[in-house]
């Protein structure tokens, strides 16, 4: 992952066809086919935004059970 020094942008890179790129791409698949999951990930990471976390760390893992959630409704 790439941060920039202002942290307001995160790019990710990983080999192509591995485990965590085929993930990320199921669950934005899921987001744009899904409009309840895309309104549940909406409010969620609304909800999250309200809090100051010291690290994005803990704002990932406070979401996490959410994207489970909604990557365990893909096919």
């Amino acid at each position: 992952m790439f941060r920039t020094g202002s942290r307001d942008v995160h790019v990710h890179f990983w080999c192509s066809g591995c485990e965590e790129e085929t993930r990320h791409l199921k669950f934005r698949d899921r987001l744009r086919e899904n409009a309840d999951d895309r309104k549940l990930y909406e409010r969620t990471k609304r909800e999250l935004a309200k809090v100051f976390w010291r690290d994005s760390n803990y704002y990932a893992e406070a979401k996490r059970s959410v994207i489970e959630f909604i990557l365990a409704q893909t096919v």
